[in-house]
């Protein structure tokens, strides 16, 4: 009896057909865990050996590169590392060349005006210097406070101090004018230079600067210990050097 309805001649089943068409299977898979396939090993378990992986399991697997792979091996490494370590030794240098603390010096010029004033028990004068502050650095430098003694005989006779002065720029010179106050109280020197006998009243001031300064977070003191003559006898407006 014949069987009904369409007949498969070759026995093989459509839907299976179809199902097997879609899933190429290569004839050549390269081994697992090799490049070329050379190396004798497994069937990559994953992919079951179609040569495909599963699209759900794409963020979940990790790629086996070997050590020879070239993508390993980029090239001009030794250059590229040369090089990089030139810009930084070179920028290493410009910031220790800019930012390194140099020297800010004080320099007493001159002595511009010595003004003397008689009272019955003393000489006063007032005498007015030239500084010069140099700063070598190249940022400003900050002048905290600024404080003057004068001594006669290794007497301290006269002190002012200025909390006022002005910032110094980079890489410039600045000068300032410094007045101080000398009363004479004592008897031998008020007699010295009161004396009409005598025409040079010279005394010899000793002035001990001292300035503090501060930069690049650093904090710096400078002194300096100037010798300089006056006249006690007479006003003197004739700035003469400091000895």
């Amino acid at each position: 009896m014949a069987p009904t309805g369409h007949s498969n001649r070759t026995g093989v089943d459509p839907e299976v057909t179809k199902a097997t068409d879609k899933v190429k299977i290569p004839k050549t898979l390269p081994q697992y865990g090799s490049i070329n396939g050379s190396s004798p090993s497994d069937s990559c378990p994953t992919c079951q050996g179609t040569g495909r992986i599963p699209r759900d399991q794409q963020d979940q697997l990790l790629a086996v590169i070997p050590c020879n792979d070239v993508r390993l091996q980029p090239r001009r490494t030794k250059l590229y590392v040369c090089i990089s370590m030139v810009i930084c030794l070179l920028l290493c240098c410009l910031i220790l060349f800019f930012f390194f603390p140099r020297s800010v010096t004080l320099t007493p010029v001159s002595v511009l005006s010595v003004m003397v004033y008689f009272t019955p028990n003393s000489v006063d004068m007032q005498v007015k210097n030239l500084i010069n502050i140099t700063n070598e650095n190249f940022v400003p430098v900050q002048i905290a406070d600024f404080t003057m003694q004068g001594l006669v005989d290794e007497t301290v006779v006269g002190h002012t101090k200025i909390s006022n002065m002005t910032a110094i720029p980079s890489r410039s010179r600045k000068s300032y004018t410094v007045q101080i106050d000398l009363p004479l109280e004592d008897k031998g020197l008020n007699n010295y230079c009161k004396s009409t006998t005598i025409k040079i009243h010279t005394l010899f001031l000793k002035l001990q600067i001292t300035m503090n300064i501060s930069y690049l977070s650093h904090v710096e003191q400078l002194s300096q210990d100037v010798f300089e003559y006056i006249d006690c006898g007479s006003n003197s407006t004739t700035p003469h050097p400091v000895r």
